[in-house]
């Protein structure tokens, strides 16, 4: 069983950087933190970085997923390839770009590629963040696929990843540690990246930053609302190139893991997805760019 105890980062291709920092930085309010043979990474919390944006075909290039160190590293390079994964390891370059000691690639079965990576650059210096939204953390990822049963039997089958809520036959919402979700799975025909989320202190940041957003003319995909999942209080909105962020606020702790029942949430029900019974609709996903595995960075770039 390959245990993850983190998420990394998102990297993400843009065929225009200059606008893609202006809205990550501007707008969502990320600490921009300069950039290096075309890749500009963008700051939340202690990581050097939880976003880079790589210049080029516009899309998600992949998402990062911790482990402990470099022999849990090599054993889940193993049991990847005994399971019939085929795996990348990255070059010394391509781990400096990424601010990691070392990292392997792999793409799930539904073409979603990620990054398992070990010693992740801390930045103990106070995040700059370019405007005051709250942001305390990165909070999880989201990707596509066309079964979330299926796609939970896969992850379950290799990660220590355990089933938190199931929104019918829609979402898989998964946990690794108390964290109600880490990722999530939602229903999409083609594989990328459903959102990234950040959680913010309050519900005050919420409700600033959702007219502060209106004000700008930023496409607010779903929210202000209250997930009764996890019941943090949630506001989805979309970037440049089709990526969509989430800020959310108070997100369920499972405590006592022996003790939890997943539970099923039906679509067709009003307050399915959130409490307040505000629109439903998914939000929009960025689609992967299909890259063989030995892609590196120069050629990301």
């Amino acid at each position: 069983m390959i245990e993850l105890t983190d998420i990394a980062y998102v990297r993400s291709g843009t065929s225009d950087a200059a606008e893609a920092i202006r809205f990550a930085t501007e707008i969502v309010g990320l600490e921009y933190r300069g950039a290096e043979d075309g890749v500009h990474y963008l700051r939340s919390d202690w990581r050097h970085h939880c976003l880079s944006y790589v210049e080029g075909e516009s899309g998600v290039l992949s998402s990062g997923l911790s482990v402990r160190d470099s022999a849990a590293l090599a054993r889940a390079e193993e049991e990847l390839s005994l399971a019939g994964v085929p795996v990348v390891r990255g070059t010394a370059e391509e781990a400096r770009s990424r601010r990691v000691r070392e990292f392997i690639s792999f793409d799930d079965p539904w073409g979603n590629r990620f990054d398992l990576v070990t010693d992740q650059v801390n930045d103990t210096a106070p995040v700059r963040f370019t405007r005051p939204a709250g942001i305390s953390e990165f909070g999880h990822v989201c990707v596509d696929a066309p079964d979330v049963r299926v796609a939970y039997d896969w992850w379950s089958s290799l990660f220590n990843l355990r089933i938190s809520d199931w929104i019918g036959e829609n979402a898989a919402l998964m946990r690794f540690d108390e964290v109600h979700h880490k990722l999530a799975v939602f229903r999409g025909d083609r594989p990328g990246l459903c959102h990234m989320n950040f959680q913010v202190d309050s519900i005050d940041d919420i409700m600033r930053s959702w007219h502060f957003l209106e004000r700008e003319g930023v496409e607010i995909e779903q929210g202000p609302g209250r997930h009764p999942q996890s019941t943090a209080i949630f506001l989805y909105f979309k970037g440049p190139e089709g990526l969509t962020y989430e800020y959310s606020y108070g997100v369920r702790r499972i405590e006592d893991d022996a003790t939890w029942q997943p539970r099923y949430f039906d679509p067709a029900l009003p307050h399915h997805i959130d409490l307040w019974a505000g629109p439903g609709q998914r939000p929009s996903t960025q689609y992967q760019v299909r890259r063989p595995l030995s892609s590196d960075v120069l050629q990301d770039a």
